[in-house]
């Protein structure tokens, strides 16, 4: 990371202009001292909407790009989000990668949805370009800074953990009816199924809760990893064809399925040797409201609950009401009638608007982000571990275990 002064505007670049860029977006609202200064998206029509989007809500101005290489070069930005499909990741970073280091670009940050890539080869990649180009780095999990967690933890960790001892279990999982874009569901692409898409979230967040606040990300060592994957509802007939209208006929689970669901156990080893276990459960055929988060820490004399559902705010409307199908009242949304939960501020309830403030303090006055790329690489190390174990059926063993040329077999070509 090279030395910089403090900026009094963090000029953020996006590449990237779908779903995840929106939630960005919504979230830079709640966050001081940034400007959204550019786009890049493949699609010119793509790149200039957002673009207007950005200027509409008052975070301009912002251009749009004509390639990731232009938006680099600009001395108009000064840091990149990532925010493009999994398998662009490689290919973005050394982009990034040779426009620094030739000195035709200057950046003081980049930073990089979730996951870091599609498996442990391209994150270790992905890393090293980071830190060869003297970059500062995030890894942007927003679950980690949700302001429950963020709340939850420092509680327990003040409260609890000095009469009770350190929390040994943390439990989360994440379940909704399925992603938005054709990508996510094709293997090779996306780097595996729900277990890559939605575990990642749910291991890290409880990786975060388990670590003692102010120790260094790797305090906790991961021992071993077991796992279940399974293909419980988009590879029945009538769903493979639903897909297939809905996402395009290169989507075919009839022929080449990615995982709906996936439960997973980690055993990992605190400071003083003790065992401590993570628990996580993702899945892709769950039909509710919409998404639904549950994260639960608990130790000795104490427990920490969450499920992003049981909100505050409810809405009823009655059959007799008839509207437009939507993700107005939560994400994922299933349904726009009867007894409906409400998230009034997605972007703050998820972590976007805490994890975007972060970021871009850390990157204006150079200072290390909590969560880094190499925190992108322990989760897909996690990852990898977890598809390892349900391709033997057994336990996997890191001491064992030679998981760094290991690709998934759904994203195998």
């Amino acid at each position: 990371m090279s030395e910089t002064a403090i900026v009094p505007v963090l000029r953020v670049g996006f590449l990237g202009s779908g779903f995840i860029a929106d939630f960005h977006l919504q979230a830079m609202l709640g966050v001081r001292n940034v400007q959204i200064a550019g786009v890049y998206s493949p699609t010119a029509a793509h790149a200039q909407a957002f673009a207007e989007r950005a200027n509409a809500a008052g975070l301009g101005p912002c251009r749009a790009y004509e390639s990731v290489e232009a938006m680099v070069a600009s001395d108009e930005i000064d840091a990149i989000w990532i925010l493009g499909p999994n398998d662009t990741r490689v290919p973005t970073m050394r982009t990034i990668h040779e426009v620094v280091t030739s000195g035709r670009g200057r950046l003081l940050g980049v930073a990089c949805e979730k996951p870091l890539a599609r498996n442990l080869a391209e994150a270790r990649e992905v890393l090293r370009l980071a830190e060869e180009a003297g970059l500062n780095h995030g890894y942007l999990e927003n679950q980690l800074f949700s302001t429950a967690v963020q709340r939850g933890k420092e509680i327990i960790w003040r409260r609890g953990v000095p009469g009770g001892g350190r929390p040994y279990l943390a439990r989360a999982s994440e379940e909704h009816s399925g992603p938005h874009k054709p990508w996510f569901w094709l293997g090779e692409k996306q780097g595996g199924g729900v277990l890559s898409d939605m575990m990642c979230h749910s291991v890290e967040v409880a990786r975060f809760l388990l670590t003692p606040p102010g120790a260094d990300r790797n305090a906790l060592k991961l021992i071993s990893a077991n796992a279940t994957v399974a293909n419980l509802k988009w590879t029945r007939p009538e769903y493979v064809e639903r897909l297939k209208a809905m996402m395009g006929p290169e989507v075919d689970y009839s022929r080449r399925p990615a995982e709906d669901f996936a439960r997973g156990v980690l055993v990992l080893e605190g400071e003083q040797g003790e065992k401590l276990l993570i628990e996580a459960s993702t899945s892709w055929a769950y039909v509710g409201p919409g998404l639904r988060i549950q994260i639960e820490l608990l130790g000795p004399e104490y427990s920490l609950e969450l499920s992003t559902l049981n909100t505050g705010l409810k809405i009823f409307l009655s059959r007799d009401i008839k509207s437009a199908s939507g993700e107005d009242l939560v994400e994922k949304q299933n349904a726009e009638q009867g007894l409906m939960p409400v998230l009034e501020d997605e972007a703050g309830i998820y972590g976007y608007t805490l994890e975007n403030r972060h970021m871009v303090e850390c990157f204006r006055t150079g200072k290390r982000p909590m969560e880094t790329f190499h925190d992108g690489v322990a989760v897909v190390q996690m990852l990898m571990a977890l598809y390892r174990s349900a391709e033997l059926e057994r336990t996997v063993y890191l001491a064992d275990e030679d998981l760094e040329g290991y690709v998934p077999p759904v994203a195998r070509p």
